[in-house]
């Protein structure tokens, strides 16, 4: 839940996989550690916005980094990534649930089965799906 004028960690993590170059920074950094130039090598961007970059993954909580002499060496922190992985299912199972009583309702009404249609009205008080309205989180 995001409330406003405080960024939940969760909110950090999003806003860090929100930009195609961290994504691909975490990508990397999921075949092992690796340093700040060894990360900026296949990027097309400069080595200071890779460091940029860096630093936002790292306040996220997704990355961290050590430094030994001039080389800072990043490595993933897989809890933060257990944190989105784990709010994005609970999103799909939501949906998923949503998802399973209208397909039973349209069945129901293709079927011509008013029975079952019936029965799903009175053993229920979910509504229909519905998008989250503007703002809103799903």
């Amino acid at each position: 839940m995001h409330t406003h004028g405080h960024a939940t960690p969760s909110d950090q993590v999003f806003h860090a996989l929100g930009d195609a170059t961290r994504r691909a920074i975490v990508a990397q950094l999921g075949e092992g550690p690796a340093s700040v130039s060894e990360l900026a090598r296949p990027l097309p961007v400069s080595l200071a916005a890779v460091v940029q970059h860096v630093q936002v993954l790292e306040a996220s909580g997704l990355v961290a980094t050590r430094k030994q002499g001039r080389v800072r060496t990043c490595h993933l922190n897989p809890t933060a990534l257990l944190e989105a992985e784990r709010w994005l299912a609970q999103r799909r199972a939501l949906w998923d649930g949503r998802l399973d009583r209208l397909e039973a309702l349209v069945h129901a009404r293709s079927t011509g089965d008013a029975r079952a249609t019936d029965e799903r009205s009175t053993t229920t008080t979910d509504a229909p799906p519905a998008a989250p309205s503007e703002g809103e989180s799903a």
